[in-house]
């Protein structure tokens, strides 16, 4: 077994890692500044006594939190805001310097950790790297089309940043490192407030207000299903020949905005109008993950359709 760091073990995918991880018999320890994520999260597991939370940003000097980890194997870089709606406290559009000194000097922390101790590295990059793409589905190789000033920008190219300087540590100090591009996810422990869209409509269905869809809803996204996700990430840390490796994690059953409020109104059996506003700036109008490298490399594919991970999200907004 091994002690295992998670930076942002309080957020939505940090919280079901740090769970997966624990029944495993790791030693967890879970470093969130509680930002974006929440205590609420990962309330289940303070009783674990291998589960130890540092409340700690990343982007500050570690010396007082690597003493309290004598022998560490293994860190997962979860930390960031991920949500790109200004309107939610838990964006990086509410958090876009934070988000940027995150991505940049608190990886570079993270990467320094890794190096003194010796252990292995997996940084959490996301498909905004590939901004608005020109290729369909994206592969790992593909560069991207990004807009470096726009007002998504702080995400996409702290994200960039980061994967940039985790080459940077392997090239020159020899970390052990990876890289996976996370596609949209979702399933219980989302925040209703954290302006994804399936929590959105799921929220807005549930409460009989009007589902709001931006743009006329043509764009796709690629939903994946946490539990299928966590899979991936612990595969991508553990499986051999992955050093040296970026890799796409997400379902590549590629759906329009409209098909998925339409779905949910009618898993939750709603009565609320679906309603349309102006389409956010740089908002990518395609993603769907080229997983060929997933599924040889680390044996990895989804494994829950929508509609089933749906159904399993609905039920937890309801009972929470």
């Amino acid at each position: 077994m091994e002690n295992i760091l998670v930076a942002g073990g309080a957020g939505f995918l940090g919280s079901h890692l740090c769970k997966k991880l624990l029944e495993a018999g790791h030693t967890v320890y879970c470093l969130d500044n509680l930002i974006s994520g929440s205590k609420d999260n990962i309330v289940t597991l303070f009783d674990n006594p291998k589960f130890i939370f540092i409340e700690h940003d990343v982007a500050q000097p570690f010396t007082s939190v690597a003493d309290r980890m004598a022998e560490l194997h293994t860190i997962f870089h979860l930390a960031s805001p991920a949500s790109p709606n200004p309107a939610s406290p838990r964006s990086y559009l509410s958090h876009p310097i934070e988000t940027m000194i995150t991505n940049s000097a608190g990886t570079h922390n993270l990467l320094l950790l890794a190096k003194d101790k010796k252990a292995k590295f997996l940084f959490a990059s996301t498909s905004e790297v590939y901004g608005n793409p020109a290729v369909s589905p994206q592969p790992e190789t593909y560069f991207g089309n990004v807009n470096p000033n726009g007002i998504r920008s702080v995400y996409d190219e702290g994200k960039r940043f980061g994967e940039a300087l985790t080459w940077s540590f392997r090239r020159v100090h020899n970390v052990d490192a990876r890289i996976i591009r996370i596609f949209n996810t979702y399933g219980p422990f989302m925040q209703k407030d954290d302006g994804r869209a399936v929590s959105a409509f799921i929220t807005q269905a549930i409460g009989g207000v009007s589902m709001t869809i931006f743009g006329e809803g043509n764009q796709t996204r690629s939903f994946c299903y946490v539990d299928d996700l966590i899979d991936g990430i612990i595969k991508a840390m553990f499986t051999g020949g992955t050093n040296g490796e970026v890799i796409n994690l997400g379902n590549p059953d590629e759906r329009t905005i409209s098909n998925l409020a339409t779905l949910v109104k009618e898993l939750t059996g709603s009565q609320s109008q679906i309603v349309h506003e102006g389409l956010p700036a740089d908002d990518p109008v395609q993603r769907r993950p080229d997983i060929t490298k997933a599924q040889k490399l680390l044996g990895w594919q989804p494994k829950i359709s929508l509609e089933e991970g749906l159904k399993k999200t609905i039920e937890y907004f309801r009972t929470n």
